[in-house]
């Protein structure tokens, strides 16, 4: 499982003019699912996600989660984390999980990621959407389930 967390003031995820999920400080999450994962990879990135400390704290480091700060997820699948262009130009997706798949250990990871106690706003998966969000610093962090990265 693979995610692209970024630190925003704001976020949200619009469907055919209408807004399905929108958040204020927090973190937007795009969230891949591999063809291996697991439901204990969704817990492990959604407990890694939920503690993350990426906002500042009283003296300007970043030291505080997003547990600490009461701040919520924007979480959007996003298969295309798993494209593959090593060879040719056009991404392969081979090692992304199937959509039923997907959609499980995505759910799964909403699930985990609320039980820690986080507010959670989604897109609509599989749909087409547009994602706007304000990144703050920036920052962004890659995670990767199987840790290589």
């Amino acid at each position: 499982m693979r995610a692209v967390v970024q630190r925003v003031s704001r976020g949200r995820v619009v469907i055919g003019g209408r807004v399905a999920g929108e958040i204020a400080t927090g973190l937007l999450v795009l969230l891949g699912v591999g063809r291996d994962d697991t439901p204990e990879a969704a817990a492990y990135l959604a407990g890694k996600i939920a503690h993350l400390r990426v906002f500042e704290d009283e003296e300007g480091r970043m030291n505080r989660s997003l547990l600490e700060t009461g701040g919520a997820a924007l979480v959007v699948s996003q298969f295309t984390l798993y494209g593959d262009v090593r060879r040719g130009r056009r991404p392969g997706f081979d090692r992304a999980a199937p959509p039923e798949t997907a959609n499980a250990l995505y759910e799964t990871f909403l699930a985990e990621l609320r039980a820690l106690g986080v507010p959670v706003e989604t897109g609509v998966f599989q749909a087409q959407m547009t994602v706007e969000l304000a990144n703050e610093g920036p920052v962004t962090i890659l995670l990767d389930s199987e840790k290589t990265f």
